[in-house]
């Protein structure tokens, strides 16, 4: 293997690790909004409680796409194999269509334009993970 070869995978492993962290951040933000929401209507809820409703409640279900997109970063960072740059861009290609807010377009981006529209810890964690993917 090339020192060129190293680096770069080295470099894989790091953008991956930092793409992962700051998804997580943006989900961190849409899950609190999104507790606020969900709290307005039925009054509030512990954490346990958050935990089941994210997992098992219709309200919470389109936050499992950006869970769906760590759990693949993770995997990726935690195989065995070797990374391969087809997978770091699948990845890449797949954070950027999913954090693609619009009022008129899947549930997710749905919920996410209007996550965007009311709280701006959202709209700060969103433009970290999209200038983040700009500069791949």
């Amino acid at each position: 293997m090339t020192s060129n070869t190293l680096s770069q995978r080295i470099n894989q492993h790091q953008y991956l690790r930092d793409l992962r962290n700051k998804l997580l951040n943006l989900h961190r933000m849409l899950l609190e909004t999104e507790r606020i929401t969900y709290e307005q209507v039925k009054g509030r809820v512990s954490n346990g409680e958050l935990l089941k409703l994210v997992i098992a409640d219709e309200q919470f279900a389109w936050l499992h796409q950006i869970s769906h997109l760590v759990v693949q970063i993770d995997e990726t960072l935690s195989s065995d194999q070797p990374i391969i740059s087809e997978d770091v861009q699948n990845l890449i290609a797949n954070a950027r269509s999913l954090i693609v807010p619009s009022d008129v377009g899947s549930e997710f981006a749905r919920k996410y334009y209007a996550a965007l529209q009311r709280e701006p810890s959202v709209v700060m964690a969103h433009a970290d993970v999209s200038g983040f993917l700009a500069s791949k």
